[in-house]
């Protein structure tokens, strides 16, 4: 009798390396291990020797770093998203594709369920299981973390060591770290605790600490057509390899490390330290050229709908017609965002350097304190007593 499939979102990492020996002990089932390349490094030998070892039947590993670049990054940062105002959302951003290719292989394989390691308290697990949903609304998911008895990730550990499973998370540094073309995160152990001060130099991977980075400046200079940057330091480059390149360059000079307190989807706060070198340079370049090239009024409401994207991305919500009218409204936003942005960077700053573009609304004649053809002095004159007549009024009327 052929044996029912299961999917399995595998990373390698702690909570998924565990999950492949509980769900063959649980369930009478090949287990299918499905790690996407969304843009970690890895040795994809090695993770996929390491799952078989642990009981999978089967690996996939689909490369989708340049999907991940081209249709999840770089709309993003088109749309100047930023949850909370703060954090880019470089975990949020891969889920929905991870999601994607799973469904995609679980309907190749035949398999009847979908099993991720997202622990109970945390956002994937949301994100992943919307976009099971949005492909396949009748596919059993799968959730460890919300049936087993391990209660931390040192029971995780525990059980590994049970199960002969080999892990590199010690109960020592116990971190729990996301890598994708995007950024890496780290959450857990010491980091936990807001009062906490960690050691930056002992945590991050691509990002130098600022005690570490370079002591020279460096100029970076991106061109965008239409929101969507094209070439670095005057090199025409695909989207992955722009990103991969400015990670290269933002992270020596100690760019993009964000040490913050966010509000989880399910309700609870929580501290998380991420590097993000690459995508911060291009978001600050490109809410540069759109400060050029973007009337106020459409300014202003991009930064609002930029607010709602970013919660409806961190919330899981990318595959919903929301979305899809959000993106619709960002690229008739950026069809004059095309230009070229210099950024000098140095020990963690991005300081503007240079700023051109065919559609810029600058313009130095009006601008400048001297006379010319379309406003003059004078004209401003009436234009304030309009505005401070409602003032005057109230004044007038004991009103202030």
């Amino acid at each position: 009798m052929t044996k029912e499939k299961i999917v399995l979102a595998y990373s390698g990492g702690l909570d998924t390396s565990i999950t492949i020996p509980w769900l063959k002990d649980n369930y009478d089932s090949d287990i299918i291990a499905v790690c996407v390349d969304v843009g970690q490094k890895e040795d994809w030998e090695a993770v996929e020797k390491k799952a078989i070892a642990s009981g999978a039947a089967k690996f996939y590993n689909p490369h989708v770093f340049d999907e991940f670049a081209a249709d999840f990054i770089f709309p993003a940062i088109a749309g100047n998203v930023k949850y909370q105002g703060t954090y880019l959302l470089g975990t949020a951003l891969a889920r929905p594709l991870i999601a994607k290719k799973l469904v995609e292989i679980a309907h190749a394989e035949g398999a009847t369920g979908i099993c991720h390691g997202c622990t109970g308290k945390g956002n994937d697990q949301v994100r992943f299981e919307m976009g099971i949903a949005a492909f396949d609304s009748e596919m059993k998911i799968i959730a460890p973390w919300r049936i087993w008895d391990i209660k931390s990730r040192e029971d995780a550990i525990d059980y590994a060591n049970l199960k002969g499973v080999p892990v590199t998370s010690t109960k020592e540094k116990i971190y729990s770290e996301d890598e994708n073309l995007m950024h890496i995160s780290h959450e857990g152990g010491d980091i936990e605790a807001p009062e906490n001060a960690v050691n930056y130099a002992n945590i991050l991977h691509i990002t130098a600490a600022l005690e570490d980075a370079s002591n020279k400046a460096e100029v970076v200079t991106i061109e965008f057509e239409k929101g969507y940057a094209v070439a670095v330091n005057g090199e025409t480059l695909l989207p992955y390899e722009i990103v991969a390149k400015l990670n290269e360059i933002g992270g020596k000079h100690g760019i993009g490390v964000l040490d913050w307190i966010e509000d989880r989807t399910i309700g609870m706060k929580s501290r998380g330290i991420y590097e993000t070198p690459g995508a911060t340079i291009l978001m600050e370049a490109h809410q540069r050229l759109e400060s050029l090239t973007l009337t106020k009024e459409t300014i202003k409401i991009k930064q609002h709908i930029s607010m709602e994207y970013a919660e409806l991305i961190y919330n899981g919500q990318w595959y919903s017609q929301a979305n899809e009218a959000i993106q619709a409204f960002i690229t008739k936003t950026q069809e004059t965002v095309t230009g070229s942005v210099s950024l000098k960077l140095y020990k963690g700053n991005i300081v503007p350097h240079g700023l051109t573009s065919p559609y810029a609304l600058f313009d130095q004649d009006v601008s400048g304190f001297g006379e010319d053809d379309l406003f003059t002095h004078h004209d401003a004159q009436g234009y304030i007593n309009v505005i401070t007549l409602p003032t005057k009024i109230q004044k007038r009327k004991g009103l202030i």
